[in-house]
């Protein structure tokens, strides 16, 4: 289990006929970018000022070049989430068959400790929900559910994004049994408060997701 994937790439400063850009979150704890990139594509000389979470939803590489430093290659999966500190002065290029789309959290606060609650979900399933990794300002978990799989009775206590890996059609029952038919497209992006609900998977395949709670 991989838990601090420190990835040095960066979001994208690009001109606009390099990538595809908008920003479907944005409150007081984090700002979503969602960023879609041409291959081979160098972005300007540019730097970050915050912590990042960064997660690729088709695999690639990227090289990250500084003025003072060394460049370093950075490599990842489909669907996979990595760590990102702030960074000073870079470009970056990937290297992919084809673009990239890139779900990046600008993390606005410096975390603080927290307290999970009884019906946590890695502890009410923890074959549904698996941590890909945390510190002191996100926990990143995993979900897996597989086709017409029900999840029991959880309470998620932080604000979350969810990012969608696959299609989603589902029925969610609050705690007071009110039910709701959710329906998202993968490469979807979320935002979620605190709730406490039980939920069933209507489709015949099965459903992933990340699930980034900020602390």
């Amino acid at each position: 289990m991989k838990f601090f994937a420190i990835a040095a790439c960066a979001a994208f400063v690009l001109t606009a006929q390099n990538s595809d850009r908008s920003v479907p979150i944005e409150n007081d704890q984090v700002k979503v970018l969602k960023v879609t990139q041409k291959p081979h594509q160098k972005t300007r000389l540019h730097k970050h000022d915050m912590n990042r979470v960064m997660i690729y939803l088709q695999a690639g590489t990227q090289t990250v070049e500084y003025p003072d430093a060394k460049p370093s290659l950075v490599k990842w999966k489909a669907g996979e989430a990595l760590w990102s500190p702030k960074v000073g002065m870079h470009t970056a290029e990937i290297d992919a068959p084809g673009p990239i789309t890139i779900v990046e959290l600008e993390l606005k606060n410096p975390g603080r400790k927290v307290a999970l609650p009884a019906l946590d979900p890695l502890r009410v399933a923890p074959k549904l929900y698996k941590v890909e990794m945390e510190n002191d300002q996100v926990r990143i978990v995993r979900s897996k559910i597989g086709p017409r799989g029900t999840v029991p009775l959880h309470e998620h206590g932080l604000n979350r994004v969810v990012v969608y890996l696959t299609d989603q059609n589902f029925k969610i029952t609050n705690a007071e049994g009110k039910v709701d038919h959710v329906k998202h497209q993968a490469g979807d992006v979320s935002w979620g408060t605190p709730v406490k609900h039980q939920e069933e998977n209507l489709s015949d395949q099965p459903f992933e997701i990340l699930i980034v709670e900020i602390k």
